[in-house]
């Protein structure tokens, strides 16, 4: 029984698919639409907006750190080769450094949102277009991962396994 829970597949994983890119396209899509809403919300004086922003990124928060767990577990089991390391490095590093900046966010964000939830300075915007440029950068480095290397891609996985990528 404890065989068929900790086999892997052709994936390298112990599930169907890996996980990692369902939790962080989430988390893409609601700091992306946070974004969104409080710009909205901002040059239109509709206010509605902040409010919904800041709960977008509340939970773009919670849920980066799902992704990272399932980003770290799936990077071990990928067995990468030469070639992707740096690029998964790169990945992995910008990765934790966004849990730690949207985190800051977030709070700056409360501090904000509590003391005067019916404005938002021009600065926070500034910084939140900047986190958002990030993430941008942070999508593109993975998409590399998966559509440049194969990482989790069964032809990868499978020329691993038979030496053929160092």
């Amino acid at each position: 029984m404890l065989e068929s829970l900790t086999a892997l597949n052709d994936h390298n994983l112990p599930y169907p698919d890996p996980l990692h890119p369902i939790v962080v396209h989430f988390v893409v899509a609601m700091i992306l639409f946070a974004f969104f809403c409080d710009l909205i919300g901002f040059l239109t004086g509709k206010t509605r907006f902040f409010e919904v922003g800041w709960w977008n990124l509340f939970v773009a928060t919670v849920s980066i750190f799902i992704a990272i767990i399932f980003g770290q577990f799936e990077a071990g089991l990928a067995k990468p080769y030469n070639l992707v390391k740096s690029v998964l490095n790169y990945h992995t590093l910008i990765g934790w450094s966004l849990s730690g900046i949207l985190t800051a966010i977030t709070a700056w964000r409360y501090v904000l949102r509590s003391r005067d939830p019916q404005r938002l300075p021009i600065h926070y915007l500034a910084v939140a277009l900047l986190l958002t440029i990030i993430v941008g950068f942070q999508v593109y480095l993975g998409d590399e991962l998966v559509w440049v290397y194969g990482i989790h891609t069964v032809p990868v996985v499978e020329a691993v396994k038979d030496g053929i990528l160092p």
